[in-house]
């Protein structure tokens, strides 16, 4: 398989997307550890294998760097990091402090920062990679999560000079993710009705699942993106068809 001997490391890995990404990894042979605050519900496993799980607060600086640590004496080696941990309620801007707005930034740019300085040195070694779970909400408007949208926008242009500063020894891509179904989709979207009509706004005419995102961040992290580094790649199937086109009056029959 494309990952064979492989070792990945899964931010937020336990549920939703972050789950998606590690049972692709570990469908394409690597072996995945997949770290959150909280553990997962069950074990993230594909095809008869399990990614082994650790408790981490990405925001306690010291504790990412001993987690890093202990991954490489465990396996020897640390081929990719995926940052995928992150995401924020709604909330737009003026019903909450700046305080609250910064912890989501913290999240969703510090954090991933903390975890691939953290991880660099034993990527280096192997010639890895890393991969950024960005959103299109870092590319056009984002009302509502407004915090959330500059932090992306903000991850992609990190990975961009990642990308430059730690050539040729490592790799550092992005996923910009558009809508996925997740567990947490109705918090999002409402019942089945409303996901199903939020999906056909997609050109694809449905949200991703999780295994969508994972099997892109396989590509990635594979031999096959080898002189792909300081890309974005768009999981969002299709994008949006713009608002003007149902809007404007001509062309349009009867």
């Amino acid at each position: 398989m494309e990952l064979d001997g492989r070792v990945a490391v899964v931010t937020g890995g336990t549920r939703g997307v972050g789950a998606g990404i590690a049972r692709s990894f570990l469908a394409a042979g690597a072996e995945v550890v997949v770290c959150a605050r909280r553990p997962p519900d069950r074990p993230v496993a594909a095809g008869g294998r399990e990614a082994s799980f650790t408790a981490l607060d990405l925001r306690d600086a010291g504790a990412v760097r001993n987690f890093f640590d202990a991954v490489a004496d465990r396996y020897g080696r640390l081929d990719c990091l995926v940052n995928n941990a992150g995401g924020t309620p709604y909330r737009l801007l003026g019903e909450g402090d700046a305080e609250r707005h910064a912890r989501v930034v913290e999240l969703n740019l510090v954090a991933p920062m903390t975890a691939s300085l953290a991880a660099h040195p034993w990527l280096r070694r192997a010639r890895g990679s890393v991969v950024m779970i960005g959103s299109v909400s870092g590319t056009r408007p984002s009302p509502g999560t407004a915090a959330y949208g500059a932090a992306k926008a903000g991850l992609e242009s990190l990975a961009r000079s990642m990308a430059v500063e730690w050539a040729p020894e490592v790799r550092v891509n992005s996923l910009l993710l558009g809508m996925v179904r997740t567990e947490l989709a109705h918090l999002h979207y409402g019942d089945e009705a409303g996901i199903k009509a939020v999906g056909a706004t997609v050109p694809l005419g449905r949200l991703a699942e999780p295994d969508d995102v994972g099997d892109a961040a396989v590509f990635l992290a594979s031999d096959r993106a080898r002189y792909v580094s300081g890309a974005g790649l768009l999981v969002h199937g299709g994008g949006e068809r713009p608002a003007f086109l149902d809007a404007a009056t001509v062309n349009k029959e009867g």
